[in-house]
């Protein structure tokens, strides 16, 4: 139970709604700030503004997934106003709480160090990620489908990297009874690619994995697909991209050679924001059980 613990939300979008929920379940007092056009009722919520002592006595302070820009912009689905934290929110703290987010920008990291507040960056939680490889993974697969006018069953895909996403998207694929092929950079991994019944590439053979590709999902934030190893992918393969933007895409050559690739972070909010939210909902509530 979270009874006696004051949450201060700021902004967010469907996920924080699951959050929220989760925390009312749990006893905690909740102050909404960027909630002024919720249409949803949260029994025991209050709304607040942004006003410089909003903080004063809270706990903790949830940030959206998003976290806050380096200007100090918050962003919230439910707000008609903009919302931007700055130093004299930080200012004067005197139960110092812990700040949760999904990502953290440089501000947001420089300012919680300034002012001795423990951040917490969520979606860098193997807890969370693992979790939210099963949205990602369904998004893309869901994609993919969308725009290809083959069966994934019998389809040749390939999926770049083996994390977290890559592991859980092979997989899926392989269920579906696709003919999987995975690019990896660990000797480990390799191993494990094949253990699975995979068929396993180094990333200095990623030219031949592509070779005869009909789909291929990227999950690696680095310059993988580039022109070059772009000019060996059919025209007819279809390419998502699940990683952080930029992704790892050369979009522009695909473009110019006419193969369809398509940047798609950020799928569990889009895809199952119930799902991704209650994943988050329970990190969250279990740090702030182990802090209290």
């Amino acid at each position: 139970m979270l009874t006696g613990i004051k949450l201060a939300f700021v902004g967010g979008d469907a996920r924080i709604i699951e959050v929220i929920k989760y925390a009312i379940e749990l006893d905690a007092s909740i102050v909404l700030i960027g909630f002024d056009q919720l249409d949803t009722p949260l029994a025991d919520t209050v709304k607040a503004d942004l006003a410089p002592d909003v903080f004063r006595d809270v706990d903790a302070i949830v940030l959206p997934v998003t976290g806050m820009d380096d200007a100090g912009h918050v962003e919230s689905r439910y707000s008609s106003q903009d919302l931007v934290l700055e130093e004299v929110h930080f200012q004067t703290l005197p139960k110092r709480p812990l700040v949760f987010t999904g990502i953290a920008r440089k501000r947001l990291s420089e300012v919680c160090q300034q002012h001795g507040l423990r951040l917490i960056k969520l979606m860098e939680l193997d807890e969370v990620a693992i979790h939210n490889s099963v949205p990602s993974a369904e998004g893309a697969i869901q994609m993919a489908m969308e725009h290809t006018d083959i069966t994934l069953h019998g389809s040749r895909s390939v999926v770049l990297g083996f994390g977290r996403c890559g592991i859980t998207l092979a997989r899926m694929l392989a269920g579906i009874g696709a003919n999987v092929s995975v690019c990896a950079r660990k000797e480990s991994d390799l191993a494990r690619i094949q253990e699975m019944g995979l068929r396993p590439y180094a990333m200095s053979e990623i030219h031949k994995a592509v070779g005869d590709s009909e789909l291929i999902f990227n999950t690696i934030p680095y310059p993988v697909l580039t022109a070059e190893v772009l000019t060996r992918v059919p025209k007819t393969c279809v390419i998502v991209d699940i990683a952080s933007k930029p992704g790892g895409t050369d979009f522009r050559y695909a473009e110019k050679r006419g193969i369809k690739a398509m940047l798609a972070p950020g799928l569990p909010g889009i895809v199952a924001p119930k799902t991704a939210g209650q994943i988050l909902a329970r990190t969250l509530c279990r740090i702030l059980w182990e802090h209290a």
